[in-house]
Order: C-alpha cells, then sequence, then structure tokens
C-alpha cells in the first residue's frame, strides 16, 4: 500500500529533527591518514540511531580505508527539505571548503516529504547542487548513492526522486551506486526504536552493502 504524503509529512516533522551544519554533535574527529573523504547526508549517513557515531556505516567503511571522514551529515536534510540556506553557509559550502579527495552524496530520502508542493525545486537543486560541488572540486572524486529509504511501503515518490538523482551523478560524471533504497528493506530488527533509522546491526549491514559496491568501484 503507498503511504500518503500527509502520513509521511506527519511524521517527519515529528521525528526526523533538524540540526544545523557544524554541529558539534555531528561527526567524529577525522582519525585516518589516508585519502580525505566528505559525506554530504542526511541522519542515515550522520548515524542517527546508532548507539555511538563509530557504527554508522560511513565511519565502518571510511575506517577499514584509512580514510579521513569528514561528515557534517545534519538530520532530516533534503535538497530541498528542511532546508533555508542555499549559499556560504549551507551544507554542500562545507564540503567544498574541506577539499576533500572523495565526496559522497547520500541525499534525497527526506526530499520524498516535500515532494507534493516542491517537486520541481527538488528535481532542480538535486542538479545545482551536484553541478556546484563538481565545479568547486574539479579534481574530486565523486560517489553519488542510490537515496536510501526506510520503510518497506514506497511512495511513487522514492523512484522519481532516485532517477532524478541518477540523472544528475551521470551529468557531472559521478560513479554512481543503485539499490541502497532497498538495503534494510524486509527487515525490521535493523530498525531502532523511533522505527525511522537504522540500528547498530542495519548500519553494519548497509555498510556491507557499501563495502560491495565501493569494491566494484575499486575503492
Amino acid at each position: 500500500m503507498v503511504v500518503s504524503v500527509v502520513v509521511l509529512i506527519g511524521v517527519v516533522v515529528a521525528l526526523f529533527s533538524f540540526s544545523r551544519p557544524g554541529s558539534a554533535t555531528q561527526s567524529l574527529p577525522a582519525t585516518g591518514t589516508g585519502e580525505s573523504v566528505g559525506f554530504y547526508g542526511d541522519s542515515y549517513t550522520l548515524g542517527t540511531g546508532a548507539s555511538d557515531p563509530a557504527n554508522r556505516w560511513s565511519t565502518i567503511i571510511s575506517a577499514e580505508r584509512n580514510w579521513r571522514e569528514i561528515n557534517p551529515s545534519v538530520n532530516g536534510l533534503g535538497f530541498v527539505n528542511n532546508r533555508s540556506n542555499f549559499g556560504s553557509d549551507d551544507l554542500p559550502s562545507i564540503i567544498i571548503d574541506a577539499h576533500p579527495d572523495i565526496v559522497f552524496v547520500t541525499m534525497g530520502l527526506n526530499d520524498n516529504f516535500s515532494y507534493d508542493f516542491a517537486a520541481g525545486d527538488i528535481k532542480k537543486q538535486i542538479s545545482a547542487d551536484l553541478d556546484r560541488l563538481k565545479l568547486a572540486l574539479p579534481t574530486s572524486r565523486f560517489i553519488v548513492v542510490e537515496p536510501f529509504w526506510y520503510t518497506d511501503e514506497r511512495p511513487e515518490s522514492v523512484e522519481t526522486i532516485i532517477g532524478w538523482v541518477r540523472d544528475a551523478a551521470a551529468d557531472i560524471g559521478a560513479d554512481y551506486i543503485p539499490g541502497a533504497s532497498h538495503w534494510i528493506e524486509g527487515h525490521s530488527e535493523w530498525m531502532a526504536a523511533d522505527g525511522l533509522h537504522p540500528n547498530d546491526g542495519g548500519y553494519a549491514a548497509m555498510a556491507v552493502e557499501m563495502d560491495a559496491a565501493l569494491k566494484v568501484l575499486g575503492l
């Protein structure tokens, strides 16, 4: 059964809390000594629901590769959703200022909650963000991940936004990792008590999937 937009909006307002970029609670100190890797993401990359930030998928894969993780991801953030700043202090600008060797883009989940009234803006902003990042970081390697999803039920907007992200990734010549919206599908035991975010088991499963995808890309 398709999840109604009204229900989804109510869920995100109530439970997907919003934090400002750069919050001290948002990332661990970079501990690797290898390539620097920036993560442009939402709560599923921030690691909300994990018992410790070290258990989020981004930190697991970074530790395995000796990467210096730069992860200012923000709860509730989308390309448009929960976003009022599209300039010098927004999350892309934090990634740009860090000059990472590799950039992950794991955005789009939360835009489903704005899709009913902002579809056109979402499509434009996906391309705008990726174009801006690529222009500012021409030598960085970009890895764009299919937007994550958190329930077995999928509104039609999920596939639409996935398509927009995939097309924008192709436009900038980024590597693209498909299938991520299904990585925790059918596993309620991998969800935290809030029913919205992965728990440690869920993030571990995501890390396994991401690790396999990155090995295909030679990383």
